[in-house]
């Protein structure tokens, strides 16, 4: 099978794409293009994943670039392969050739770019580093390498949407207590849950910061197990371990 690639008009001008779980090597719970390094799959399946990633993005291998996430506000600036994965979750570049690469399932992966300033970011963010500022930052770090935020798109891939997403009370704390305001951002669920709608919060978050243009493809990776890995479906299914999407941009 070969690879499913999700893109957007608005990055067109950019090699770019949002990689579903289509056209891999991995089998077991992890049926597809895990390109998790993290997981507990067969490092040569995922090596043969990343590869074919790789070559879809026309870069070398080592120039498919990644971060150690930590569900952090931390960006780092790139401009060569990292040898070592630094302890960040978004990424910036204004270095021809390198794809920044992000690994979600069910988190944000968000990619970025002022074509016109030749800069590109790409950032995970689940709500932990959405609301700590993750996207926020990555834009500040564009900008150092020149680019201007009226002049940036953001694109949020496959995530997972508000109708999956439910939470406890102690969450919708953790939200009302940064601004009384992200009460929009929850729906009632049964009791004393509440659905509490990621996409729409980093949306938000992107517009709020000033960016030129922000938009959501649409695609929720808990109720598609065809074409995304999810880890709350794993958890409710009983899973092992899950499968980790990936997502790259590059000038």
């Amino acid at each position: 099978m070969t690879l499913e690639i999700l893109t957007s008009d608005s990055l067109s001008n950019l090699r770019h794409g949002f990689f579903t779980r289509r056209g891999g090597a991995s089998s077991g719970v992890f049926l597809g293009l895990n390109c998790g390094t993290g997981s507990s799959d067969q490092s040569d399946m995922v090596a043969i994943n990343r590869a074919r990633v790789a070559q879809a993005m026309q870069v070398d291998s080592d120039a498919l670039i990644g971060v150690h996430q930590v569900h952090s506000p931390d960006v780092v600036t790139v401009d060569g392969p990292l040898p070592d994965k630094p302890r960040a979750d978004a990424m910036v570049t204004a270095t021809p050739g390198l794809a920044l690469s992000i690994l979600t399932a069910d988190c944000q992966p968000v990619l970025f770019a002022d074509a016109r300033a030749g800069v590109i970011g790409a950032a995970h963010a689940g709500w932990r580093g959405a609301l700590d500022g993750v996207l926020e930052a990555t834009l500040d770090s564009m900008e150092s390498l020149g680019a201007r935020r009226s002049n940036i798109v953001a694109v949020i891939g496959p995530t997972i949407s508000q109708r999956a997403y439910e939470v406890g009370p102690e969450f919708l704390d953790a939200f009302m207590a940064d601004d009384p305001d992200n009460s929009r951002f929850f729906a009632n669920g049964a009791g004393d849950r509440m659905q509490f709608d990621l996409p729409a919060f980093g949306l938000h978050r992107l517009r709020r910061a000033g960016v030129g243009q922000a938009e959501w493809t649409r695609h929720c990776t808990y109720s598609d197990a065809d074409r995304f890995y999810s880890y709350r479906r794993s958890v409710h299914t009983k899973d092992a371990d899950y499968g980790r999407l990936i997502s790259a941009i590059c000038l």
